[in-house]
């Protein structure tokens, strides 16, 4: 199995860049992280670098006998443990979000604690998209506002569970049911992406592209449109799935 990537992280309209990403592939298996820091300056570049790195030095440990999933709650675990601890070193309030995607022997599984979110895209539609732990996702679920509405909502950066919160940090957990098919697509991002696209549009892009970067750079494009200054941190992952 073959995995091609891209990623990019940016500023965007800021002075510093809180999110992190992360990656690695060996032979068949790869892990992909997007964190978004909290906290301002420094502070919430710590907590997003201390989840991605916790991720990547699990997947060099490799995770033994271990499930899929649970090992990938387990380290949201660590993850957490680490920024609460990074919290009491600077005597500041720093949290992250976090995404993670795991492929192995031809299945995925993935992870997520905040707004940073996978969409998966299979067989020409979006399969999946993880749900954000945050109060405008409530408000969606609750039928006060459209699904598009969540992206400039007022109570969109209120977030419910995020990594350094000693109670609400737990992940939500998700797989491909059965095996992935050449040219199965992922897309990892902060929300300073989502929030400027449609989901359709991921797809659209997706569709339209011949690989990852291409994928990538096509969503990109939509943001750069479309912020006017002073935009969030915007970071993407983009991975398709060949044979």
């Amino acid at each position: 199995m073959v995995l091609d990537v891209y990623a990019l992280t940016d500023p965007g309209g800021r002075d510093h860049n809180e999110d992190s990403i992360a990656y690695e592939i060996e032979g068949g298996r790869g892990l992909f992280v997007v964190a978004d820091g909290l906290g301002g300056h420094a502070h919430g570049e710590a907590a997003s670098k201390e989840a991605a790195d916790c991720f990547m030095e699990a997947f060099r440990h490799g995770r033994g006998d271990v499930d899929p999933a649970a090992w990938l709650r387990d380290i949201c675990g660590l993850a957490n443990e680490g920024v609460m601890k990074l919290q009491e070193k600077s005597a500041g309030q720093m949290k992250t979000t976090v995404v993670a995607l795991y492929i192995e022997d031809g299945e995925a599984f993935w992870a997520n604690v905040g707004d940073s979110r996978l969409y998966y895209l299979h067989e020409d539609e979006i399969a999946h998209v993880t749900a954000d732990h945050s109060v405008s996702y409530m408000k969606y679920r609750a039928g006060e506002i459209s699904r598009a509405q969540i992206n400039r909502d007022p109570d969109q950066s209120s977030l419910l569970r995020a990594l350094g919160n000693n109670e609400k940090h737990e992940p939500d957990l998700n797989s491909v049911p059965g095996s992935l098919s050449d040219a199965d697509g992922f897309c990892l991002c902060s929300d300073g992406v989502w929030e400027y696209c449609y989901d359709e549009e991921i797809l659209i892009d997706f569709l339209k592209a011949g690989n990852a970067r291409e994928w990538g750079e096509l969503l990109l494009r939509r943001v750069l449109s479309r912020v006017s200054g002073g935009n969030d941190n915007f970071s993407i992952l983009t991975v398709i799935v060949g044979h």
